[in-house]
């Protein structure tokens, strides 16, 4: 299989027809091999639009929600990210490829593992690979210029808010399967925030989400 060509598919006929059109970002897709972070049997599928199964119930996102999350994030060089749930390894390679530092979380143990050695492999060093549960917050290393959740959450705890430096910018995909939506959060004072829609979406939910109160009829 020829991956730059298909790389380069993935990018015109996936992406760019995603309102993707920041060249530094395309160019960084361009770049990145995917396919390294992508488990063995499902190489060949690493530019295909869809979720590739990782293991334990998780999956990798698709390339062009991968792409259109690291073009609203905007991430600055001076930028510190936390990003909940490592999966393969391939966005935290994308957001350490633009920021200063990521602290990156996951759940799973052997995930975990997978990625560091991707990551290692990669020669991608500022980066902090931590073993934990941070779907309600993780304010160990705060506060953050950048937050980027990439399970769904029925409800975007406060926490994640909280620990957003002023300025700061938080990625979520919020809502209940079907309909969900993907927005990004600018905290803008103590109190105060900018919430945009980006899209509708529907993703696997990150593992032990805060829940809302359900009404019982």
């Amino acid at each position: 299989m020829d991956f730059t060509q298909a790389r380069f598919n993935m990018v015109e006929q996936q992406i760019r027809p995603w309102n993707v059109l920041d060249q530094h970002v395309l160019d960084m897709l361009l770049e990145m091999r995917r396919e390294d972070f992508v488990p063995a049997a499902y190489r060949n599928l690493a530019f295909v639009d869809m979720e590739i199964p990782l293991g334990h119930g998780e999956v990798m996102l698709t390339p062009k929600l991968e792409a259109r999350i690291i073009q609203e994030l905007a991430i600055k060089k001076t930028d510190r990210v936390l990003e909940v749930g490592t999966g393969s390894g391939y966005m935290t390679a994308m957001l350490a490829r633009e920021a200063q530092h990521v602290y990156s979380v996951e759940i799973v143990a052997e995930l975990k593992s997978q990625a560091e050695e991707k990551l290692r492999a990669h020669s991608i060093h500022n980066v902090t690979l931590e073993l934990g549960d941070a779907a309600h917050g993780w304010d160990r290393h705060g506060a953050y210029d950048v937050i980027v959740l990439t399970g769904s959450v029925p409800v975007i705890p406060g926490n994640f808010i909280a620990s957003l430096k002023q300025g700061g910018r938080l990625f979520a995909v919020e809502g209940d399967a079907p309909v969900m939506e993907g927005k990004l959060i600018t905290r803008l004072g103590e109190d105060a925030c900018r919430t945009s829609v980006l899209f509708e979406t529907c993703v696997p939910p990150l593992r032990n989400a805060l829940q809302p109160q359900r009404f019982v009829f």
